[in-house]
This record gives structure tokens, C-alpha cells and sequence, in this order.
């Protein structure tokens, strides 16, 4: 690795860098190297260069580059920066772009064009059965869904895509090698093998308060259309969907009951301008270079059935969270946001459908037809 590249990586980790600072940097300096190289007493005469900042930077040494690139590498990802040949093109086009990036997967998934869904921690059933056929009709449309690994219909999201077989992104709002929240592990494991997790935090860091606003911005500049599908009021979903019309992107919101309090947020986002969804077509129309994709009621889960039209509401929420793959009865009512004790009484109902089996170990996934 050549010395400007490590001089680069190590300016990204200088304390209170934005895209301003490192912009005069480079500008001034023509070269990572020779800002990083450049006199404290220099340094100063910039503007936006505070003494501060300057101290900063003459305390964070070349080296700190090299420690970057090994600590991605030892989790399994690698790092990218501005004019690497993955670093993916729509984050450029953003007000505030990362100046770093850390992947984890496959990250040609970065190239195309994408779809953020997002939405409440404390979602309801409603929500997560909207959210689920959404990712899905996107994942047989071959657009990847973009989301923030978080509990609740984030999880929903990248499980949907992966269950359809299509391509998901997860933004992290931490660093790679730490799981959060830790429910979330297999799910990780999953996107991480099938998808592709990005971050602009250095591996190992855990998150903090500030760092989620900070994750918000890459989830909808990542998209052409960011989806908000329950959230109430001053909630996370809300923030990246206020980053998406910064960016210039479009967003839609799912239409909820006005007496729910998680339909609260996307009941506004429709009054005041964005577009319902309320069927495929609203997001695929977005999308003219998209596979033609079969409608819900056409395509189904290789190797399983229609569900049923027998399935009372509660089952029929239960199975759409289930896919080929075993879920353990504890992420799975994390999903469906009810006590394990009700998700075991429906998936009784559901063996006896013949749409759900138990797998060992408390897990459980969708019969095969």
C-alpha cells in the first residue's frame, strides 16, 4: 500500500474532519502526503484550520492508515475511499460524503440502483407484513433493499430481500466486527454472506447516539427511492427520510390508521407531499431498467406453497415472516414484535396448515410444497 494512500486513510481519522476541512486540505496540498506532512505552524494559516484541529492531525500518524486496512481485514471486509473502482458512485453525489468506507460482502451490490426501506423499531403487524412483501417484490425485481440493520422492520427488510433471493445492503451505524443490536447476529451473518455490510465508523467501534443521524444519510444516498413504512413521530425513519428529500431522492410512505401512533409519522410525510405506496407499481415505476417481476399473488418462495386463504390475520403474519431458512422462535418474535409464548400458539396453527415446520433447536421456517 503506497504512501498516499495511507497518508488519506489516516486524514479520515483525524478528529473534527469534515468534507470541508479535508476539501481545503486537499486542495491546498495537492496530495494526502503532503498535508498530512504539511508545518503545524501551516496548518494554521488555513481557513477552517484551527489550531485545534491542527494539533489533531500532526497527532494521528501515517500509520494510523495501515492499522485501518488491517483491522477491516481481520473481520473479513476492506476499506474503500473516493476513486476506488467499489466505491459506490451514488454517495459522491450526497452534501456530506463519506470520506471512507468499510465493506463486508459483495460489493457490487453498491453499483446498483437500490431502494432504502425503512421504518419502526415497534412496528406492527400490519407494518412488517407491508414491509416484507415490499423487499420481496423489489428483490424479484433485482433491485437490492438498502436498510439500517436495526430491530424491527430494518431486520424485516434485509430478511425479506434475502428470502426472495435478491441482493440487500445493510448500513451499520457502528463499526465492522460489532453486532447491534446483538439480536441481530444471525442476520449480520446472513447479509454479510448474501449482501454486502457498509459503514464509514472504523471496525470495531461501537455505536453511540450520534452515529445513527450519521447512518441515516448513507441509507437514503444509497437509494433512488427511500420507502418509509411505519414510524412515528420524531422517529429514526422519519430522519432518513428527511436526508432523502436533502438529497434530492424520492420518497414514499406507507398509509397507516390514523389512530396508530407508528402510522403517525408516514400519514404526514402523504400530507405533506409524498407519494402513497400502495402497490408495486408505485415503487417499480422508479425503476424502468428492472426485471419484470411477478406480483405477490404470482410468485412464490422456490420449493413453497401459497399460503392458504384459510389463515386467520395473525397467521398469515407469522408466515410471511418465515422463509427457507430456519428462524429461531426468539428472532422471530422479534420480528413480529409479540411475546415468543402468542408466536408459539400461531406456529402450532401453522404446523397444523402444513405451512410452517419445527426445526431443532427452536427454529422454525416455511414447509416446502
Amino acid at each position: 500500500m503506497d504512501d498516499q494512500r495511507l497518508a488519506y486513510l489516516a486524514l479520515t481519522q483525524v478528529p473534527g474532519l469534515g468534507p470541508a476541512r479535508l476539501q481545503t486540505l486537499l486542495s491546498r496540498f495537492h496530495t494526502p502526503l503532503g498535508a498530512h506532512s504539511a508545518p503545524f505552524e501551516f496548518l494554521c494559516t488555513l481557513p477552517g484550520i484551527s489550531s485545534a484541529f491542527a494539533s489533531a492531525l500532526k497527532a494521528t500518524p501515517l500509520e494510523t492508515g495501515r492499522r485501518l486496512v488491517e483491522s477491516a481485514e481481520r473481520v473479513g471486509g476492506r476499506v474503500l475511499v473516493p476513486g476506488d473502482e467499489d466505491f459506490p458512485p451514488a454517495l459522491g453525489l450526497i452534501p456530506d460524503p463519506p470520506p471512507v468506507l468499510f465493506v463486508l460482502g459483495d460489493a457490487a451490490l453498491l453499483h446498483r440502483p437500490a431502494v432504502a426501506v425503512v421504518g419502526s423499531r415497534d412496528h406492527t403487524w400490519y407494518g412488517a407484513e407491508v414491509c416484507r412483501s415490499l423487499a420481496r417484490e423489489a428483490a424479484w425485481a433485482g433491485i437490492p433493499v438498502v436498510s439500517g440493520m436495526a430491530r424491527g422492520l430494518d431486520a424485516t427488510a434485509h430478511a425479506g430481500a434475502l428470502e426472495a433471493g435478491g441482493g440487500t445492503i445493510g448500513v451499520l451505524g457502528n463499526g465492522l466486527g460489532v453486532v447491534y443490536p446483538a439480536a441481530n447476529r444471525a442476520l449480520y451473518n446472513r447479509v454479510a454472506e448474501r449482501g454486502v455490510l457498509l459503514t464509514e465508523f472504523p471496525p470495531g467501534e461501537r455505536p453511540h447516539p450520534g452515529s445513527f443521524p450519521r447512518r441515516n444519510r448513507l441509507i437514503s444516498g444509497l437509494a433512488r427511492v427511500t420507502v418509509v413504512v411505519e414510524a412515528a413521530i420524531g422517529s429514526g425513519a422519519l430522519i432518513t427520510a428527511g436526508t432523502a428529500l436533502e438529497q434530492g431522492r424520492e420518497v414514499l410512505a406507507v398509509p397507516g390508521p390514523i389512530t396508530s401512533a407508528v402510522s403517525a409519522g408516514t400519514n404526514r410525510l402523504i400530507r405533506d407531499g409524498a407519494t402513497p405506496y400502495l402497490e408495486p407499481v408505485d415503487l417499480l415505476q422508479h425503476y424502468p431498467e428492472a426485471r419484470p417481476a411477478a406480483s405477490a399473488a404470482q410468485a412464490r418462495l422456490p420449493g413453497h406453497r401459497d399460503l392458504p386463504p384459510t389463515l386467520t390475520a395473525d397467521e398469515r403474519a407469522v408466515a410471511l415472516l418465515l422463509g427457507g431458512d430456519g428462524v429461531h422462535i426468539d428472532e422471530l418474535a422479534a420480528r413480529a414484535g409479540r411475546p415468543v409464548g402468542g408466536v408459539l400458539a400461531v406456529l402450532s396453527g401453522l404446523e397444523i396448515a402444513g405451512v410452517a415446520e419445527q426445526l431443532p433447536g427452536r427454529h422454525f421456517r416455511r414447509a416446502a410444497g
